[in-house]
């Protein structure tokens, strides 16, 4: 498999909700999903908010042998999920599964407190599939972690507010020289629906702006 023919594969269900077909069939942060769909042999969930973490999506994509990780406070919130934490690396169901940090460095709800700090240990996640590293970044900004990060495909939230801007998104994109990038966490009750265009603007690498399923 190469990056192209993952990124086929691979259903934005909106906000930072995505399904990439198998097998196996992995979700990221499954919430607000809306159609009956197939069931999950991984769901992966990058920490504890509710746009991220809902039990009850989660319990919605959840087969008999589906396996749920989770970051350490998200995992509290779902019954029987592995808790994962920074630096943590697994294999399920085939996959290799690494967590890489995600938080703020200077996104606040208020002054001097982020909405994701770095000692909440969110999570990243780096799946290989096929041979193809996939980064789901998580809600984070550009931090220094990413040089760090080798990936063919990456995930990016560029809505800013709450995670990079579309021009931050661009800069880390350019750190991460992933083969292409999905735009993420724009368009749906945070940022706007032109975000995603306005990251492959700044950008000017291979980007695919995929349309929300639901």
């Amino acid at each position: 498999m190469d990056a192209k023919e993952l990124v086929g594969k691979l259903h934005w269900l909106g906000h930072d909700s995505f399904r990439l077909d198998g097998p196996p069939v992995i979700y990221f942060d499954p919430c607000e999903l809306k159609a009956q769909l197939p069931k999950a042999d991984l769901v992966l969930v990058s920490h504890e908010h509710y746009d991220h973490c809902s039990p009850d999506h989660v319990k919605k994509v959840s087969g008999p042998k589906t396996v749920v990780v989770a970051a350490a406070e998200a995992a509290k919130k779902l019954r029987g999920a592995r808790a994962v934490r920074p630096g943590d690396r697994l294999t399920v169901a085939g996959v290799e599964i690494e967590a890489v940090p995600a938080y703020n460095l200077n996104k606040f709800r208020s002054p001097g407190v982020p909405f994701h700090p770095r000692e909440a240990e969110n999570v990243g996640f780096i799946v290989t599939v096929g041979g193809v590293r996939l980064y789901f970044a998580g809600d984070t900004d550009q931090i220094p972690e990413m040089a760090d990060v080798a990936c063919d495909v990456a995930l990016l939230p560029v809505s800013g507010t709450y995670v990079m801007t579309a021009e931050e998104a661009a800069a880390a994109a350019r750190t991460l020289k992933p083969k292409i990038v999905v735009p993420m966490h724009y368009g749906s009750g945070i940022g706007t629906a032109d975000d995603g265009r306005h990251f492959a603007e700044f950008y000017g690498g291979e980007v695919v702006l995929l349309k929300a399923e639901s």
